[in-house]
């Protein structure tokens, strides 16, 4: 039995850990609740007979130069089912030369036994430590156990069905018919073939339907895989055996999060004496499951086997296409219009324009001083005039999230001033699939549209400008296109080192809350002629601000970062900030490294600053662990609210340079519009 154990200990590869007689070289962290191993039981928890917040496991140093698949077998046990804040299980990527860790997955559903996750980790050159993060929750008896980590070189959705566990792969139950698991030599088993596909011996297993039990016309039984949680493509593989006696149907479907299925293939030989290869190109660039779907007519249907599922990252047929890169389908209009057109029949309806920073005209949204493109201008703003930009080709049968901001100015009558359709190859079909409803006047908005086309098509945004009186301006600018919807994209997990502040302060906190600290806020601040109208974000979202009617003169806020990790080489901190009202005080940022009593000035502008949220660059490096202070002062009058809106922390130096770090009052030259 040692021996066995041994041998067992052994297979295990790096980072991988049954909790039997050890935690594998995992260790928790001494500032949070203690995690106890149970040998005899093997798994290890973290419960509320301590008092505290939570508990964090931190792997040893892993490598996987090869794509891997982390599985992940828990339980979290809880009384009440229904507590406001419950308890959790995180578990996050921490990179090596990365400030902050990224969130892979989350859990809170309280179960009465154990449940398993699959989560895909992509190939990396860098050196990375797996971190489990029990969070307790407000229940009052509360435990989070694990009871096996396994990491294992390939890809989630690969299975033999030799263990336990089964990869993940669940079947969906029906009173009738359904997925069980087949082999093993186990006497009482149901076993219908003598031998599986891996071992090609009768101790090996495999998954099977049959059709004994079928009640009714058209009995279906799913097999479901677990999600493949980073964007594949390739070709799936699995070994199947089908015998029948009436109609059979077998397909494999894939599911995306909306619940869309598309079918990828289906059987079309009726009679297989033995295991059967099927290929089939497999393309998933969001999160989807993978359904293998059995249906029957009768009880003498027959069975289906289903053994041995692959994936190789290369496509089964000799496809050679580039994938789709939807980067190439956006634009910030900075350069040029990328890959957007107009038609010159059209005449320049879009022009690309740019104000200089300035308090009475909003510049663009990707930097408040760049360029962006207007509709409707000077030179073309007669009645009855179309404007249309036309965006590249997208192609047919894919899920796409469209986003972009838009402004207005000075229209009387908002409807259809702004338009979004689809035109289908042929120009032919023309679909409206957004307009503009109301707006707030001269800020930038977010929009974001799904869809999903069978055939290809273009992204082409309108401009109506029906009547003299009806003709105002259309801004349009941070066009970015993404797969899948945006239902979908909006329950991906955060970047890691960002904050848009609209759900909380993030990593950041206040030295002292009060009416002189940091608010968060959305629409317009209280005091006319300062503040912003806004925030970056979405435009309707949320930013956070001093209000310098609850302060005198002088006084400062500081929003502080949590303690950061230290890592070699420079770090780029992007952030948005609103200096506007003649009143405007200071807005600086620092650093402070740990142990230290100095804060470091990166950054600073005094002064009036623009209409327009401005973009604020910076680049610093520190090796040891450090916090970055935000302090706002208040200015000479109540027109002195300062604002701030979507901080981003990125490894790695800053791609453009900001010219000055530290600057007072605004430029010359103030409301200039260049064409």
């Amino acid at each position: 039995l040692a021996a066995l154990r041994l041998a067992g200990a052994a297979l295990l590869s790096p980072g991988s850990c049954t909790f039997e007689d050890s935690a594998c070289g995992y260790q928790w962290d001494y500032a949070h609740l203690p995690w106890t191993l149970h040998g005899e039981g093997h798994y290890i928890s973290v419960d509320t007979s301590y008092e505290g917040e939570k508990a964090v496991l931190s792997s040893p140093d892993l490598y996987s130069e090869e794509w891997s698949c982390v599985r992940l077998i828990y339980q979290i046990a809880t009384t009440s089912h229904t507590s406001p804040d419950p308890a959790r299980l995180n578990l996050y990527l921490r990179q090596e030369g990365e400030s902050f860790d990224r969130l892979l997955w989350s859990a809170k559903e309280p179960s009465d036994s154990w449940l398993i996750a699959s989560l895909d980790l992509m190939n990396s050159t860098k050196k990375y430590k797996l971190v489990l993060e029990g969070e307790m929750g407000q229940d009052k008896s509360t435990s989070i156990a694990v009871f096996e980590i396994k990491i294992t070189s390939g890809y989630c959705i690969e299975c033999d069905f030799e263990e336990n566990h089964l990869c993940g792969y669940v079947n969906r139950w029906n009173p009738n018919v359904n997925w069980f698991v087949g082999g093993g030599n186990i006497r009482n088993s149901q076993s219908i073939l003598p031998k599986d596909h891996t071992l090609n011996s009768a101790l090996g297993h495999y998954m099977y339907v049959d059709s004994v039990y079928v009640k009714h016309f058209q009995e279906v039984a799913q097999l479901i895989s677990p999600k493949t949680m980073a964007p594949v493509s390739g070709c799936l593989s699995f070994y199947y055996q089908l015998k029948q006696e009436s109609s059979i149907v077998f397909t494999v479907y894939l599911r995306d999060m909306s619940g869309f299925y598309e079918e990828i293939w289906k059987t079309d030989s009726a009679l297989n004496a033995g295991w059967t290869l099927a290929e089939v190109d497999f393309n998933a660039p969001y999160p989807m499951e993978v359904i293998f779907e059995v249906a029957f007519n009768s009880a003498k249907g027959g069975y289906v086997a289903l053994d041995d599922i692959s994936f190789s990252p290369v496509y089964c047929s000799n496809q050679t296409g580039t994938p789709f890169n939807p980067a190439n389908a956006g634009c910030n209009f900075e350069e040029d219009l990328c890959n957007f057109y107009q038609d010159h029949k059209d005449g320049p309806g879009w022009s690309r324009v740019k104000v200089k920073r300035n308090v009475y005209r909003a510049g663009d949204h990707t930097t408040g001083f760049g360029y962006y493109l207007l509709a409707n201008t000077k030179f073309t703003s007669q009645p009855g005039y179309i404007g249309r930009l036309y965006g590249p080709t997208l192609p047919g049968n894919l899920q796409f999230c469209l986003r972009f901001y838009y402004a207005l100015y000075g229209f009387f009558k908002m409807s259809g001033t702004l338009a979004v359709y689809i035109f289908e190859e042929n120009h032919v079909v023309q679909e409206k699939i957004w307009s503009v409803l109301d707006s707030p006047k001269g800020v930038w908005t977010q929009a974001e549209i799904s869809f999903k086309k069978p055939m290809p098509c273009k992204v082409v945004f309108v401009s109506w400008c029906k009547s003299f009186w009806d003709c105002g301006l259309v801004a349009l600018d941070d066009v970015s296109l993404s797969l899948g919807s945006c239902q979908a994209a909006d329950l991906l997990l955060p970047s890691p080192g960002e904050c848009t502040f609209e759900k909380d302060e993030c990593m950041f906190t206040q030295k002292k809350r009060g009416r002189g600290s940091w608010h968060r806020k959305r629409g317009p601040t209280p005091t006319s002629y300062t503040g912003p109208k806004g925030d970056h974000t979405s435009g309707v979202g949320y930013y956070m601000y001093i209000e310098a009617s609850n302060m005198v003169y002088g006084q400062r806020a500081y929003l502080v970062s949590r303690s950061l990790r230290g890592t070699s080489g420079k770090q780029c901190l992007t952030f948005f900030y609103h200096m506007y009202g003649a009143g405007t005080g200071l807005l600086s940022v620092y650093l402070k490294k740990e142990g230290d009593e100095e804060e470091i000035p990166l950054w600073r502008r005094t002064g009036e600053q623009s209409i327009s949220w401005l973009r604020g660059l910076i680049e610093y490096e520190s090796d040891t662990n450090y916090q970055i202070i935000f302090e706002a002062i208040r200015g000479v009058s109540i027109r002195s609210d300062t604002a701030i809106d979507d901080i981003l922390f990125q490894a790695g130096p800053c791609l453009e340079v900001e010219e000055i770090q530290f600057s007072s009052g605004y430029p010359d030259s103030l409301n200039e519009i260049e064409y």
